[in-house]
């Protein structure tokens, strides 16, 4: 019997819609845990590879978790609560001195992710004109306390010289607003956001006074072990994505803004912020090392929190991370 125009036009749409119930049934589930809301601007090279698919091109299907900073992100990332989850470069010197096995996979930048953002109606301009004034920090067990006490060491100071105020994440932005704090130890969005409520500041960037580090992936020694090809799919799919805001900031804004609802009507924010990213937190001298650690930074971040106080052992450098998933054919 000769098959009907609607019973063939019904296979045929049939075997369109098999096509990606078959794709989703093959892609390797996995959890990333964010250590802040995921629509942060930090962290537009995610949603950029979220929303142009890289995550299912390199084979996973991801749930997308928001966890409880970096350090509560490591933890659950050591006990085998999620395969990967987000901190920053120095994470693991941290929670390795802790007894946790984990090590960071990427590194998403050249420099250090904290910037100091100072007041210009401040009267400071520099950190060793700070002396005396009051400087906010997300809490006294964060890495912008941590890169806070290295800029002030290297410039002949202590903690003792400033009026350090941990003020949580969601007071740094509105207390430099308010004026209530001079500056702070921050990151390139929230100079941003201050700077568009139209307080005029300046931006010493502490990567000039101390080797710190940009965001990081971090998974653990056994996930590395035994779920090696979700780790380099993850990690290659996040920097593809940080590679296009890095060399198409103005598509990338104008993609999260038509495509995220927090982003809606904020692509020139979106653009500038991305453009501060990328000069201040993202860039390397040479593309091809991007997404590596250097054994020699991790050495330096290392040794000065040790000699701080902020851990009580160090291992090898090398031991904090693999680039092995950023160099994977």
């Amino acid at each position: 019997m000769k098959m009907t125009f609607m019973k063939a036009a019904a296979v045929a749409l049939s075997a369109l819609v098999a096509v990606p119930a078959a794709q989703a049934a093959d892609l390797e589930k996995m959890t990333y845990l964010y250590p802040a809301p995921d629509f942060l601007p930090a962290f537009t090279p995610f949603q950029v590879a979220r929303t142009k698919g890289y995550y299912e091109d390199e084979g996973l299907d991801v749930n997308w978790v928001i966890g409880k900073g970096g350090a509560d992100v490591a933890k659950q990332v050591a006990v085998g609560n999620a395969e990967l989850g987000g901190g920053i470069g120095d994470t693991p010197i941290i929670v390795r001195a802790n007894g946790l096995p984990v090590k960071g996979v990427l590194l998403m930048g050249g420099k250090a992710l904290t910037q100091m953002v100072i007041r210009s109606d401040s009267g400071a301009t520099d950190m060793t004109s700070l002396k005396g004034k009051k400087v906010g920090v997300i809490a006294y067990q964060d890495t912008t306390y941590y890169n806070l006490l290295a800029a002030l060491a290297a410039n002949g100071m202590t903690k003792e010289d400033i009026d350090i105020q941990a003020v949580g994440a969601g007071g740094m932005v509105q207390l430099m607003i308010s004026g209530d704090l001079d500056a702070i130890s921050g990151t390139p969005d929230w100079a941003a956001a201050i700077e568009g409520a139209g307080v005029d500041v300046a931006v010493q960037p502490i990567n000039d006074m101390f080797p710190a580090m940009a965001q990081a992936v971090l998974t653990s020694e056994d996930t590395m072990k035994n779920k090696p090809e979700v780790v380099t799919g993850f990690v290659q799919a996040t920097l593809h994505g940080l590679k296009d805001v890095m060399t198409d900031p103005e598509g990338s804004a104008k993609l999260l803004a038509e495509s995220i609802p927090q982003y809606a009507g904020k692509e020139a924010f979106l653009l500038e912020v991305m453009n501060r990213y990328n000069s201040l937190v993202y860039a390397v001298d040479d593309m091809d090392s991007l997404g590596t650690f250097d054994e020699a930074r991790m050495k330096a971040v290392a040794e000065f929190y040790l000699d701080a106080g902020i851990v009580s052992s160090v291992e090898p450098a090398a031991d904090y991370y693999s680039n092995d998933f950023v160099t994977a054919e």
